[in-house]
């Protein structure tokens, strides 16, 4: 993401959510050109965004050795790499009227609305009978909620002397108690060094990635993570990944799970970094569907539920090496389609909602 640290706004005025913005937005209130968005970030978050469909369509794969050590590979860091890029973008945020209204309808606004389609469709799909709870999010849309609270919190972690330290200590303290899932309230507090991470680095830091023997360290790197999850996948509770229990729940003593967070945190550090050096820093075709990943974020859950749902990926030919190929590549072009300019158009009014007419002005 050289580009400014807070993305452009869009043009109907709002602040943009931090990682993720559309094309449109390229001139600052007034008319005045904002700085070029740096390609290196779009690029980072389309791919990125391509691991987390996959994932989602791999999750009931993982009876199939490749289907399960491409969703463990994913999910060391997929995540991740997203929340660096949002405290990246951040790094400006203010409690300006123009900026606080963007964020509420960018977070909450969506977060309200795919709360609500999500638990319709688990219904009209029966999975469940119909629920809607506000304080307990279902499948992505966390991301949303998570996003409201950091980035509320950004002017604190900014002044504090020892940001990085304060946020992993507070990621360990969280997994020691019982907080129970309201809000997912372990994701937002375990997830939390990734996003003051990004708030911390400098784009020096993205240019020493860029450099040519950083990018051939990256690929080793992540041949690595990748041979790291073929050897683990089958050894380690996969639930560590989700971020989302406590060390009690996970079965394990405090300085086990303690041991076992400070790894991950360490693991989806030297991997987000790996993907970031061998990211395209140059413009790509894909470079502005880059701008609009929250489109195919929010969007792709509903297929991936449905092929759940409709218990597709446990026929037996989809069940097996080519199946976890194919439904790998139909992730790919399914996400890489909600993140177009046709899409976005039908769905803003859901994805980006603008919320200007609810709030007076001075």
């Amino acid at each position: 993401m050289t580009q400014t640290s807070e993305a452009s706004v869009v043009g109907r005025g709002t602040a943009e959510l931090s990682a993720e913005r559309t094309p449109e937005a390229r001139r600052a209130p007034g008319g005045a050109a904002r700085k070029p968005r740096d390609p290196h970030l779009d690029n980072a978050k389309f791919l990125a965004i391509l691991l987390v469909a996959a994932a989602h369509g791999l999750a009931g794969m993982k009876d199939v050795r490749l289907g399960a050590v491409i969703w463990t590979f994913c999910y060391m860091f997929h995540m991740p790499v997203f929340l660096v890029i949002s405290g990246y973008l951040s790094k400006r945020f203010s409690f300006t009227d123009e900026r606080v209204i963007g964020l509420v309808g960018s977070t909450l606004a969506p977060y309200l609305i795919f709360q609500s389609g999500y638990a319709l469709f688990a219904w009209a799909a029966g999975e469940r009978k119909f629920q809607f709870d506000l304080l307990d999010p279902y499948y992505v849309t966390w991301f949303l909620l998570a996003l409201f609270v950091w980035r509320l919190l950004t002017p604190m972690w900014r002044r504090l002397k020892y940001p990085l330290a304060t946020a992993v200590l507070v990621c360990l303290l969280a997994y020691m108690g019982d907080m129970g899932n309201t809000l997912d309230i372990y994701r937002i507090l375990g997830l939390l060094p990734f996003y003051v991470l990004g708030l911390r680095i400098g784009p020096e830091v993205l240019v020493f990635l860029r450099r040519p023997p950083v990018r051939i360290a990256g690929a080793v790197t992540l041949v690595a993570g990748f041979g790291v999850a073929y050897l683990t996948h089958d050894r380690m509770n996969n639930r560590w990944l989700f971020w989302n229990t406590s060390n009690a729940d996970m079965g394990v003593d405090e300085l086990t799970g303690t041991m076992m967070r400070i790894g991950l945190l360490l693991t989806a550090t030297v991997l987000l970094m790996a993907f970031l050096a061998v990211t395209p820093s140059r413009r790509t075709w894909y470079t502005d569907l880059g701008t609009a990943t929250l489109y195919g974020y929010l969007l792709h859950g509903f297929f991936t539920r449905f092929f759940a749902f409709q218990g597709w990926n446990k026929v037996s030919w989809i069940d097996s090496v080519p199946g976890v190929l194919l439904v790998v590549a139909v992730c790919f072009v399914l996400v890489t389609v909600l993140c177009t300019a046709p899409v976005r158009k039908v769905t803003r009014w859901a994805v980006e909602p603008d919320l200007r007419a609810l709030f007076t002005r001075k």
